[in-house]
């Protein structure tokens, strides 16, 4: 039993250092050399554990040599375009100018009900309000609405925004998370200061996230509302 654990854990491991090289991709989102490469992968994992006959090295040897090979393989795919397009394919136009190319669908095996289950995937229900739509080389399907039926924007209103990136957590579960702040240009006093200005511990906080402005959300372990904060000490940056 203690050899099927250790021989788990070795191929476990190796398994997820394998995926981690390929790259942070979900299953839909690969590339049809990548899940070969993950499909081989897992069935020689198995191997190794179903017949404890059969030595470790003989699963370790085939997976680190499949990763090395995709390794030189996507090295290949990003400096070759035309291996990049024998490899992976090449994105194709089903719908253009709000047109369906009924040849290119035929080509794909792309059926009706597969181009419908897509629109809707982006909230679209009605064929028509589609001006553009590619089918990429991992399988889904990019859109484009018309302009009349797209959402507006603010400049399209002409509404004034500010560019700043999104919050970052920056104390999760009464641990202060000392690289999101540096991102943000704030250091631990910063926490500190917001955390005297609400009156909540440290210790105290569930989740805490900041932008680059200084505003804050705290959400406390215990039952109480939220706490929102605008605009954090500027003296605390770094």
């Amino acid at each position: 039993m203690s050899i099927i654990i250790i021989r788990s854990v070795i191929l476990y491991i190796l398994v997820v250092f394998s995926v981690r090289l390929m790259g942070k991709r979900q299953l839909g989102e690969l590339q049809p050399s990548e899940l070969v490469i993950t499909i081989l992968v897992s069935n020689i994992a198995t191997l190794p554990l179903e017949d404890t006959d059969i030595p470790v090295m003989v699963g370790v040897t085939p997976i680190l040599s499949l990763i090395c090979f995709e390794v030189i393989v996507s090295y290949l795919i990003l400096h070759m375009p035309y291996l990049r397009k024998i490899i992976s394919g090449s994105p194709k136009i089903i719908i253009s100018n709000g047109k369906i190319n009924r040849k290119v669908m035929s080509e794909l095996r792309f059926s009706v009900d597969d181009l419908m289950t897509a629109l809707r995937g982006r909230d679209i229900f009605d064929i028509s309000e589609v001006q553009f739509a590619i089918v990429e080389t991992t399988g889904s399907v990019s859109i484009m609405k018309k302009p009349e039926k797209d959402i507006p924007t603010r400049e399209n209103l002409n509404i004034p925004a500010e560019n700043t990136d999104p919050p970052q957590v920056v104390v999760s579960d009464g641990e202060i998370m000392n690289i999101a702040l540096k991102s943000l240009g704030f250091n631990e006093q910063f926490v500190k200061n917001i955390s005297k200005k609400s009156g909540v511990k440290v210790p105290d906080i569930f989740i805490m996230t900041a932008d680059s402005s200084g505003n804050c959300f705290i959400a406390q372990k215990s039952d109480r509302s939220p706490i929102k904060i605008e605009g954090g000490q500027e003296d605390d940056k770094n």
